[in-house]
């Protein structure tokens, strides 16, 4: 018998924090290829774990591990991207991995009929058009910074198995004060340039106190995140580093429809 060779990276896998968008950023040519370039130059992981802001659910939960139909959850967009597919494997051993990491007061539940939903699928499917890698999504069980960031540093072994730890959201995510950037207007609001400019600065600081206590502390709250959903995956993807103090390396700056871009990858 041929002995398979050994693909899990000599180096644990990075994790990422990006902007998700929406259907339509499959449609644009700068952002699509911002999102693919990024996933090129990364190592090719063995399987992704994603946490999307679009799934929140006490206790924690893990997507199906046997193939079921995407979740469309958004509304008002033309019929073709409720046809999208993204038909990547599942991932049954890094579902019991999950479940293992974390403690008997923290159980994880199977979802057996739970697609992945738009914060998961859009950016993957730009990222991995192939739909070659096994993906799994699981939820947060809430949206407190630093129960999401140990949630985080217990999935953090999953990296030196290949796994990409992926946090999905927007860096603002102001939906109703976008109405004219939505129609076109050019450039942003400054709560979300503020914000923006304060989140990478702490994030450059690797102040996580200050990221820990953003409703209080950030600038243009509550305009940039009326809800904080968004916001929140960030604190996954830090946490499930070695060095949340380090400098991220920004893949992909700036703003669409008014709301901040920025992604990065953490080490």
């Amino acid at each position: 018998m041929t002995e398979q060779p050994d693909l899990t990276p000599a180096a644990p896998m990075p994790a990422l924090y990006l902007g998700h968008g929406a259907p339509p950023t499959l449609d644009d040519p700068v952002w699509m290829g911002q999102l693919n370039g990024w996933a090129a130059g990364l190592p090719k992981p063995r399987s992704i774990l994603i946490v999307s802001a679009h799934w929140q659910t006490a206790p924690m939960a893990i997507s199906a591990t046997r193939p079921v139909p995407l979740v469309y959850d958004f509304y008002g967009f033309p019929q073709r991207y409720y046809e999208m597919t993204y038909d990547a494997p599942v991932a049954p051993d890094m579902a019991a991995t999950v479940k293992a990491l974390m403690p008997a007061s923290e159980p994880v539940m199977d979802r057996d009929s739970r697609g992945l939903d738009h914060g998961a699928w859009v950016p993957l499917k730009a990222m991995y058009p192939d739909a070659d890698v096994p993906v799994l999504q699981l939820s947060m069980p809430d949206l407190d910074p630093q129960h999401l960031f140990e949630v985080g540093r217990r999935l953090a072994p999953l990296r030196d198995e290949g796994v990409l730890i992926i946090g999905s959201g927007f860096m603002t995510h102001g939906l109703p004060f976008i109405r004219e950037y939505f129609m076109g207007k050019p450039g942003a609001p400054d709560w979300s340039i503020d914000f923006d400019q304060w989140a990478a600065e702490a994030l450059n600081r690797g102040d996580l106190d200050t990221l820990f206590a953003f409703r209080e502390k950030a600038p243009g709250m509550p305009y940039a995140h009326p809800t904080v959903e968004h916001f929140a995956p960030l604190f996954v993807t830090l946490g499930a580093v070695a060095r949340p103090e380090d400098r991220p390396d920004y893949a992909i700056e700036g703003f669409a429809y008014g709301l901040s871009k920025r992604s990065f990858t953490t080490r």
